[in-house]
């Protein structure tokens, strides 16, 4: 039997966790003639809100007992419910939606082998609406730093939404957006490089009360914690249903080529690689190959801070590069409809 303790936080569907390296604990088995001995707890692979009264933790192999010590906030009479791999938690009342919630709990395996568990999951939302990533400015500056449009295409609200500089598992910073009911038809504009001033609000209700720089009259203003602007030239931006969810929306951008690097396919990087991997495989870009290449990418390199990189007018959603351009000089239109017109160096 072996116990562990692990502080544990879910990302994209799977988890990392600091603990003991399983390495270390074969040394240990081969020094006391335990080869083969199963030393190892269930380790947890997805977790989420299937529906308003339940949270769902899936493992990599069948749990055999489990115990919550605590959810927090604390949710009205909840219960544990083990089939196989699966482990459920029901509660009497509803989740808040797009509330963050802490499930601290132990498992334990057939062979009694346990670990103590701090999971982190988002209240269920049904009615998170259809959305875009309509316009986006990575190479903002002076009175006009970066930020992001989002339309919105159906009646809904808007909590627990995500959108990331990056994608859930691997990303420089994000906007969580709060309950905010929206209709059909509105822009959302997410400022990625705030000045820290009070005018910058977050604007839930009305659409007319931020400050700030590029403020929009029309558009709702949400403003990202800390932020510090968006990567230039090469870079990733992917909206989510919650923190862990689906992607409702991608858009890769790149002025790299397929001969700028031999090891990650002229992406640059690693983590560039992996993030442009991810949102391939959950159908979010498409290129003309198998695997995406820095020429499947919007090319931002005639962007400023006052040219911007969007959609058509009519927001055509492709999943391909071809649905953007660069629009001419001053001619942005962050809360308002896309300018049609394209940018000639």
């Amino acid at each position: 039997m072996y116990t562990t303790r692990i502080l544990l936080t879910i990302v994209a569907c799977l988890c990392w966790a600091c603990c003991t390296p399983l390495l270390d604990l074969g040394d240990q088995a081969e020094a006391f003639g335990l080869i083969g001995a199963d030393l190892v707890p269930p380790v947890l692979l997805a977790a989420g809100s299937p529906d308003s009264r339940s949270f769902l933790l899936e493992f990599n192999e069948p749990v055999a007992e489990a115990a919550l010590e605590a959810l927090i906030p604390p949710v009205e009479s909840p219960e544990l419910e083990i089939d196989g791999t699966l482990l459920r938690v029901s509660t009497s009342l509803p989740q808040e939606p797009g509330r963050e919630y802490a499930l601290d709990l132990v498992v334990k395996d057939a062979r009694g082998n346990s670990q103590q568990l701090l999971v982190r999951c988002y209240g269920h939302n049904p009615r998170i609406p259809a959305m875009l990533i309509n316009e986006f400015t990575p190479q903002g500056g002076g009175n006009h730093p970066d930020m992001v449009e989002l339309i919105v295409l159906e009646e809904g609200n808007l909590a627990g939404a995500c959108l990331y500089e990056g994608v859930c598992d691997n990303y420089a910073q994000r906007m969580l957006f709060p309950s905010c009911e929206v209709k059909e038809g509105e822009y959302i504009v997410v400022h990625f490089k705030p000045e820290g001033i009070e005018s910058e609000t977050d604007e839930t209700e009305a659409t007319d009360v931020s400050g700030g720089l590029d403020a929009s009259l029309e558009g709702r203003d949400f403003w990202v914690p800390e932020g510090s602007g968006l990567s230039g030239n090469n870079g990733v931006l992917a909206l989510y249903r919650d923190p862990f969810g689906e992607i409702l929306d991608a858009v890769v951008y790149s002025n790299r080529a397929t001969a700028s690097d031999d090891t990650y396919r002229g992406f640059g990087s690693a983590a560039m690689l992996a993030k442009v991997d991810t949102v391939a495989a959950a159908g979010a870009w498409i290129g003309e190959e198998l695997s995406l290449i820095p020429e499947d990418a919007v090319d931002p390199e005639d962007s400023t801070a006052t040219r911007s990189i969007c959609r058509g007018s009519d927001s055509t959603d492709s999943d391909t590069k071809e649905d953007w351009h660069i629009v001419p000089t001053s001619r942005l239109s962050f809360g308002s409809v896309n300018c049609d017109e394209v940018y000639l160096p």
